[in-house]
């Protein structure tokens, strides 16, 4: 059972009590992504989150890394859109601890400006490592053209120019912003204690900062076009479409029809492009849901020389599935395959942890499990077919491939 904490300064504490497991999953989840950032402060929310693992007031980064590699736990991060996560997985009996470290890195964290110059060089070696994998690139791309004049579309490590721009200053005053209670949630499922959730409490649960409004502007769709050449063996495509937004009471339709599209082995996509016809060997496609909007994007590698090939073969397969339909087979297989991934998934506290952590952050509640299959026993082949309206837009196009 999946419980919500609210203390005195608007901080929530989800928690999920696994009295049988061993091991104990925490998050801290803060409502601040890429979108949040100013066009000169793209990159900040992933710098902080690096930023954060340089030393505290009373521990280095060195020190960080060895307390929970002597304990046979785990600390990272990861920067979205719209959140940043810092989470740990450890054994429950070192959990009060991970908690204190975490809490640590959260609001003593020195942003030592020697740190912040050493840190910057490391995340542009990120960009160009990015750039050097073009199945990555390729994805970036696809984004600027989707989201061209919105924050969305800008990347989330930032570039070398607004790298170049932070300072300790900078960092505080963009913290100051977003890092407030009301835009944290505390997410720790396994096996917990009481006190546990009293040292959360104590250590987070008193903090102030003034909250400031989100008002997001919705980003809206653009159809174009990107072509970047790069010498590589294999040309790279993506093509992007409208999506839902993780609010929209059709969510569970549309992943019904994205695992029909590319989301699986025996997807549209991967049995006509790979097992049929050899064009590739990783074609798929995945949809990306934010709290107001979402995307699908279809990727596939093949040669430069059959890239077109590949092309026309992805659009004449959506054509078809929009002019010729479904089966009840395909919906049917889909549904269980998304209520397995579900409860598989269940067998992980970081899973629970992450899972929680987002729908109270971004949705501010927690269906039942059994609620969340009953949605999905209730997709019906109608409602994605349906569905199928959104990807008759002209797509957004991202290429990379050699001259």
């Amino acid at each position: 059972m999946v419980t919500t904490h609210v203390c005195s300064n608007g901080l929530r504490i989800v928690s999920e009590s696994i009295p049988h497991f061993r091991s104990v999953a925490v998050g801290v989840f803060v409502k601040a992504g890429s979108r949040d950032e100013l066009p000169e402060e793209n990159g900040m929310t992933h710098f902080i989150e690096h930023m954060l693992f340089k030393g505290t007031e009373t521990r280095t980064a060195k020190q960080i890394a060895r307390e929970f590699d002597r304990i046979g736990g785990d600390i990272n991060a990861y920067t979205s859109k719209e959140y940043t996560c810092y989470y740990a997985k450890v054994l429950d009996q070192h959990a009060e601890h991970a908690v204190a470290v975490l809490a640590d890195m959260f609001f003593h964290s020195k942003l030592d400006p020697a740190e912040i110059d050493k840190e910057r060089q490391v995340v542009i070696e990120e960009i160009s490592m990015t750039e050097d994998m073009p199945d990555d690139d390729v994805h970036e791309q696809l984004w600027k053209v989707m989201y061209p004049h919105h924050s969305m579309g800008a990347p989330i490590l930032g570039t070398v120019h607004t790298l170049k721009s932070f300072t300790k200053d900078k960092i505080e005053r963009f913290m100051e912003r977003h890092y407030t209670p009301e835009n944290t949630v505390i997410s720790v499922a396994g096996n917990i204690t009481p006190q546990l959730i009293e040292l959360i409490e104590q250590l987070f649960g008193s903090f102030q900062r003034k909250s400031h409004d989100k008002q997001y502007r919705f980003p809206g769709f653009t159809a174009g076009h990107s072509l970047k050449h790069k010498e590589t063996e294999q040309g790279h495509l993506c093509l992007g479409y409208p999506g839902l937004s993780i609010k929209d009471e059709n969510i569970y339709n549309f992943v019904v029809l994205n695992n029909i599209i590319g989301g699986s082995m025996s997807s549209r996509l991967f049995q006509e492009i790979r097992e049929e016809r050899g064009l590739a060997y990783s074609i798929y496609s995945y949809h990306s849901a934010y709290s107001d909007h979402g995307a699908l994007a279809i990727y596939g590698g093949t040669s430069n020389e059959q890239m077109p090939e590949l092309q026309e073969v992805i659009v004449s397969s959506l054509l078809d599935m929009r002019k010729n339909g479904l089966t009840l087979e395909e919906v049917t297989d889909s549904k269980e395959q998304m209520k397995g991934n579900i409860m598989l998934g269940l067998e992980s506290t970081s899973a629970r942890m992450s899972r929680n952590g987002k729908n109270e952050l971004l949705l501010e509640k927690h269906q039942p499990y059994d609620e969340v299959l009953r949605l999905i026993d209730q997709v019906s082949i109608e409602k994605v077919t349906s569905l199928m309206d959104l990807l008759a837009e002209d797509p957004a196009i991202s290429i990379i491939r050699s001259k």
